[in-house]
């Protein structure tokens, strides 16, 4: 059993078919926060996108402040605040207010923006936005400690900055980076402490570094006299769960390939490649870069993941909407039933004990049966005695 517990939540970029009316599409991402509260999940995170017509949450704030509403204990994350499309200033108040309203909920993810398309409309040099994310990233913390910044990028100008309100969470929110191949993510980790969203951990590039980026995060922040929390460590995986295979097929059947064609335009080099390769379920699932089957295959998935990382904080359960919405809960639903108590040993004793019965059954049987004979036994004596009373 790992040594720190399991805890699950969603990561949702979105993906929402263009077919499909969007204002449905954003109350179901809503709607899907509160479903997977009330069966245990942790966490939920909304992503922030510009363009291409699919991901269609520009403001992963908003949607914190939405669910925040409608939720009484799931933590909320952007999974990821794109920097470089942000004055620092703008973001530390925008986290800092949410985590007043939310009453110390969320969480703050972030990146260099992951659509070449949203840079390209925003003009911004594609080949500086890591370094653009981590001059933000930099100040923003520095302003969430309460300092007083004075600052010029090469897209902002910061004069004697400072917030108006500290944060409600001490010493501020949490605080994740994504990571996907590279080791740039790892080594932001360690320097400045932070958790880490590893957004493509059951891709064939993103698994291969698992455990390394993970050690180098952990070699810069011992450099540094930190140590790193696993409990930060989330993997995002994409699953869809039926209660069989059979039918987990069906149900992707008509969304999974208009997914994999809007995938196969977006990913980064090496990660796309879904389409005329024949089924995009067999690829998916052969590849181990997704789970479509049952409850048993999302275990397996799992402990294949932690055997390659180690002990991580958090399974997110990337949401792709490739099935009905219906059948979309359901995945959720058999999630929680099923692979949350098996990872947690929630059943453990359960399990023991009905163990035990089947051992002892018939020893227990023999006893139980004596006890009723001499139950009876002693009826017919009393019936007896009766008798012979009133004779």
């Amino acid at each position: 059993m790992p040594d720190i517990p399991l805890q699950h939540g969603v990561f949702m970029a979105p993906y929402h078919d263009v077919d499909e009316s969007p204002t449905i599409a954003l109350r179901r991402d809503l709607e899907l926060v509160e479903h997977v509260e009330k069966l245990g999940f942790k966490e939920a995170w909304f992503g922030e996108h510009h363009s291409t017509g699919w991901e269609t949450i520009c403001s992963p704030e908003l949607m914190i402040a939405a669910a925040a509403e409608n939720t009484r204990s799931i933590r909320l994350g952007a999974g990821v605040v794109s920097l470089p499309y942000h004055n620092p200033l703008m973001v530390a108040n925008r986290i800092i207010q949410l985590d007043h309203m939310t009453m110390g909920r969320v969480m703050f993810g972030v990146g260099p923006g992951l659509l070449t398309t949203d840079a390209t409309m925003l003009g911004v040099d594609i080949r500086s936005q890591r370094d653009m994310m981590v001059e933000a990233l930099e100040v923003i913390l520095r302003l969430l400690r309460g300092d007083e910044v004075t600052a010029k990028g090469s897209w902002y100008e910061l004069n004697r900055a400072r917030v108006h309100l500290r944060p409600y969470t001490q010493p501020y929110p949490e605080v994740a980076v994504a990571s996907a191949i590279t080791p740039s993510g790892g080594m932001l980790a360690g320097r400045l402490g932070l958790g880490m969203l590893c957004v493509a951990a059951t891709e064939a590039q993103g698994f291969d570094v698992l455990g390394e980026n993970w050690r180098t995060a952990n070699a810069v922040a011992a450099e540094l006299g930190r140590t790193m929390d696993p409990r930060q460590l989330r993997l995002v995986a994409p699953m869809h769960i039926a209660e069989t295979r059979e039918q987990a097929r069906a149900d992707v059947a008509r969304g999974l390939p208009r997914w994999c064609e809007y995938f196969d335009r977006v990913a980064p080099k090496g990660m796309g490649g879904l389409l005329d390769h024949g089924d995009p379920v067999d690829l998916l699932i052969n590849s181990g870069r997704a789970v479509i089957g049952t409850p048993q295959d999302a275990i397996v998935m799992i402990e294949k993941l932690q055997a390659k990382q180690g002990d991580f904080g958090v399974m997110l359960f990337q949401a792709h909407n490739w099935a009905e919405w219906d059948q979309t809960k359901k995945s959720y639903e058999l999630y929680a039933r099923f692979v949350m108590p098996h990872v947690s040993g929630a059943n453990r004793n359960r399990a023991q004990s009905f163990d035990r019965l089947r051992e002892d059954f018939e020893t227990v049987e023999e006893e139980r049966q004596k006890g009723v004979d001499l139950a009876f036994a002693k009826w017919r004596a009393h019936a007896a005695q009766s008798r012979s009373g009133a004779a």
